[in-house]
């Protein structure tokens, strides 16, 4: 089965949608989570497992648009989007490493598209 543009964009989507999980969780792991009141409360964590689940439900449709092999590949650019989106709305700092494996990703996760 040849994988289709529109599952590739699915996936795609669905690991910038899910990527918002973490940086949300991160925030919502600054605030005490010693009592249960202030964890219904912590809306910040609530957001970031529904982010994750939207992902991945996301995630699943496209699979009917392609082979496992080469979609699940492209989960990987999620890590793009969490060190980015973690510089955008954390604050975090980017060195040459950091944007190095940016860049091994690429490379990989394009090799893998090539091959199908």
């Amino acid at each position: 089965m040849a994988t289709q543009l529109w599952a590739i964009v699915l996936v795609i989507s669905a690991t910038l949608i899910g990527a918002f999980g973490p940086i949300l969780l991160k925030k919502a792991s600054a605030k005490k989570l010693s009592k249960i009141s202030s964890l219904a409360t912590n809306y910040h964590l609530f957001g970031g497992v529904a982010l994750y689940a939207i992902g991945t439900l996301l995630f699943i449709p496209a699979l009917k648009g392609g082979d496992l092999s080469v979609l699940y590949p492209f989960v990987s650019v999620s890590y793009i989007w969490v060190s980015l989106l973690s510089v955008k709305f954390l604050g975090e700092k980017m060195n040459k490493i950091k944007w190095f494996g940016i860049a091994l990703i690429i490379i990989g996760v394009t090799f893998i598209g090539f091959g199908s």
